[in-house]
């Protein structure tokens, strides 16, 4: 493949001829030349956002094979898949492989026949394996999912903090840690536990504005499923729910009313796992019913919607599985079904975890994940305050912005929060500062002396729930930040000062009232016309007979993004398809004419 380390130009070249993108997405390029230089970083980047780029572009440039630590058999495939349809020499090495395929694979290694090879860590970091290692060049080491180093992180994994020992054995290969879901917490301990104390830290934000967020009261939750579905008729879409026998009994009921729907969880055999992902991926059944044990690092690029129907543990995996629809930038939902009993149901669940410190940290990330659903602020300001990244205005694509709750003038409220949040000394979590406001008296505040607090009972005209509705709104709009390390402590932040002092005012929402939403986005059309559209469903059914002769994923060949702007631009000839957002050189020798004269014939019917 090429091995170009000494072309200024390559990384370029290499994104454009070989994976069809004409440009880089911020900071994708400094973590290419950083790696490329020999130096080590650690990437945070949302779902879709490019993070594979970051080290394939550098493993088709250095010399050597990059290894890619990944948690999950159905992600390494999906990789593998992708790369070699761009004619990348890419492998995986996993439980999967037949004795014969896994010894072809090492050859392959051993012969210096592979760009990229996939692997799960407890392969990786075995004796005999790594004494391999040691006998051929090696391009770079990539940890994706690095959230799962961190005790921290929503996916704990125990073997992932083995994987220090790359930067032991191995000091001179540089290594990359990649994830789109880590809070600063999070980001700190992955730094820490993998050895990266000399990587510099990429972050290009959480956003993902193509995805309308929304949040839904629980009621009658299957009739509301039906009710959603049907306005995604064959669109391909993820339900999660929290256990496996939810699973199956919403998958049942879908199944019953005619849904193309197939179940996923850790309990059904894993040649079943494997059958329904499989049908997923290549566009055979539309919708997967599944518990989170589905989806990390699913490479699908057309999932046009994610619900949850019931309530996840935190902001972490409920980011991660949102982010699994619209990966190819075009307009998607997330649908959170949120119900009262949710939350008994997911404390009870916390309960069961039998290290104490692990129910603290998974106990706050719920409080975070509540305070989100509850929220009546722009979704995508909770979500994204919660990874450190403030949000300048209101999104205008969430259920909130498109159906705008009452607002009221809340500055003298924020400011009796701020100030009893400051008398208590910036020590305490949610619950105790309302308890303070609201007057309480028990043996805890006694036993503090917050009685004598100035701001004690300055909040009786207030409900408990009107108070933390206030309190989480201002770590929303940034006023307060949660401490996760001490107790989930609340703390002033610099913006709080103003607001304190009197010299800014600040205007909240009150409660959304139970109202039909009247707008949402549109995910079928994609802004095309309706002769756009014709062209669209034939360029689809193309690819999708060209995927089963192949077997083959269709997105593979192209994504829906990448069909669009076929439809939209109509190329008929090749210089002009390549101008198409994911056509590269090796795809437009493969495919390309098909899809030209395709394009042709439409156009010859138009004139």
């Amino acid at each position: 493949m090429l091995r170009l380390s000494e072309d200024t130009d390559a990384p370029l070249r290499v994104l454009r001829e070989v994976f069809g993108y004409e440009d880089f997405r911020p900071i994708q390029r400094q973590v290419i030349e950083r790696t490329l230089a020999g130096q080590d970083s650690f990437v945070l980047m949302p779902t879709g956002g490019g993070k594979s780029l970051c080290y394939q572009i550098p493993a088709l440039i250095r010399p050597g094979t990059a290894i890619v630590v990944s948690p999950l058999i159905s992600l390494m495939k999906d990789q593998v898949d992708a790369l070699q349809a761009n004619g990348v020499r890419a492998a995986c090495l996993n439980s999967s492989l037949e004795p014969e395929q896994a010894r072809d694979v090492l050859a392959r290694l051993h012969g210096d026949r592979l760009d990229l090879l996939y692997i799960a860590p407890e392969r990786l970091l075995g004796e005999n394996f790594l004494q391999r290692l040691e006998e051929i060049p090696l391009a770079l080491f990539a940890i994706d999912e690095a959230h799962c180093v961190s005790q921290w992180g929503h996916d704990f994994r125990p073997e992932y903090t083995q994987l220090r020992l790359l930067k032991e054995r191995f000091p001179g290969v540089p290594l990359l840690a990649l994830t789109a879901t880590a809070d600063p917490q999070t980001r700190n301990d992955i730094v820490q536990q993998l050895g990266l104390v000399q990587a510099e830290t990429f972050i290009a934000g959480f956003d993902r504005p193509n995805i309308h967020y929304c949040v839904l009261e629980k009621h009658k939750p299957l009739q509301q499923l039906e009710r959603l579905l049907a306005e995604h008729r064959d669109q391909a879409g993820i339900v999660y729910c929290l256990s496996r026998k939810r699973v199956d009994e919403v998958c049942a009921h879908l199944q019953g009313r005619g849904f193309a729907a197939a179940a996923y969880h850790a309990g059904l055999p894993q040649t079943r796992r494997q059958q329904t992902q499989e049908a997923f991926i290549k566009d055979e059944i539309d919708i997967v019913v599944a518990t989170v044990a589905f989806g990390m690092g699913i490479d699908k690029p057309n999932v046009r919607f994610v619900i949850h129907y019931d309530l996840p543990k935190n902001i972490e995996a409920y980011y991660q599985e949102t982010g699994r629809a619209g990966r190819d930038g075009l307009p998607s939902r997330a649908i959170l079904l949120f119900g009262s009993g949710d939350i008994s149901t997911a404390r009870f669940l916390i309960e069961q975890t039998g290290n104490e410190q692990q129910r603290r940290i998974e106990g706050h990330k719920l409080n975070a994940m509540i305070g989100y659903a509850e929220s009546s602020t722009c979704r995508r300001r909770a979500l994204l305050s919660y990874f450190g990244e403030q949000l300048q205005q209101d999104c205008g694509n969430c259920d909130i912005c498109l159906n705008p709750p009452e607002r009221y003038d809340a500055t003298e409220d924020a400011r009796k929060a701020l100030s009893c949040v400051y008398r208590v000394g910036q020590r305490f979590g949610i619950k105790h500062v309302i308890d303070v406001l609201r007057g309480a008296d028990t043996a805890r505040i006694r036993e503090l002396g917050h009685q004598h607090l100035s701001t004690h009972g300055i909040g009786k005209h207030l409900s408990e729930q009107a108070w933390s509705r206030i309190i989480r709104q201002l770590i929303h709009h940034g006023f307060l930040r949660q401490d996760i390390a001490h107790y989930s402590s609340l703390k002033l932040t610099a913006e709080a000062r103003p607001l304190l002092r009197g010299e800014t005012r600040l205007i909240l929402s009150k409660p959304v009232a139970d109202k039909p939403r009247r707008r949402r986005p549109d995910t079928t059309d994609f802004g095309l016309d309706e002769q756009q559209q014709r062209i669209f469903a034939h360029l689809r059914a193309l690819r999708k007979r060209l995927a089963e002769e192949e077997n083959l994923p269709p997105f593979v060949i192209f994504g829906d993004a990448t069909l669009r702007q076929m439809a939209q631009h109509r190329p008929l000839d090749e210089d002009a398809l390549l101008g198409i957002t994911g056509v590269g050189k090796y795809k437009l020798e493969r495919y390309g004419q098909a899809f030209l004269d395709l394009i042709a014939e439409h156009a010859l019917e138009t004139e």
